[in-house]
């Protein structure tokens, strides 16, 4: 059962790592990029950051899909992070189980305009989270699970 789809640039922190893993009471944390299972550097980052007692697992986009519609991550308690609004959207779109995601932390770029504290979304990102809102996922934005909710569509006009 997918418990939250976060999106994060970071990927996996110490506020994915502890705040976020306990709160969701998960036993599995997927890492769904397109870069990182290729990138040596970044996946040993990862796995270094990875909670104790909780299985990490590593892939891209597209095996993320195949994996989530094959039935083999129905046995856990899962958490996904992804680093874009596009990787969250290419997962929610091409899969049935997300219902709920999470902006965590979305840096400012000169293309991005500001929505949050810590959310910066593009044009494109935008019409994306407005597509997401429009299926009937929840799509909100806070830092940790202890902070007020901050539901996108009040934020986009």
């Amino acid at each position: 059962m997918i418990k939250l789809l976060r999106v994060d640039h970071r990927l996996l922190h110490g506020q994915v790592a502890v705040s976020w893993s306990k709160n969701l009471d998960i036993d599995s944390l997927l890492i769904a990029n397109d870069d990182v299972p290729v990138n040596e550097l970044r996946k040993s980052m990862i796995k270094m950051a990875k909670p104790q007692g909780i299985k990490l697992v590593i892939k891209s986009i597209e095996d993320s899909v195949k994996a989530i519609n094959s039935g083999v991550t129905d046995k856990y308690k899962l958490f996904i992070v992804v680093e874009s609004v596009e990787d969250a959207y290419q997962l929610a779109m091409g899969t049935e189980g997300i219902h709920q995601i999470n902006l965590g932390n979305l840096k400012k770029t000169e293309e991005t305009k500001q929505l949050s504290k810590l959310v910066n979304i593009t044009d494109e990102d935008e019409s994306m989270l407005k597509e997401l809102v429009g299926k009937g996922i929840e799509v909100e934005a806070r830092a940790v699970p202890g902070d007020k909710k901050l539901k996108i569509q009040d934020v986009l006009k």
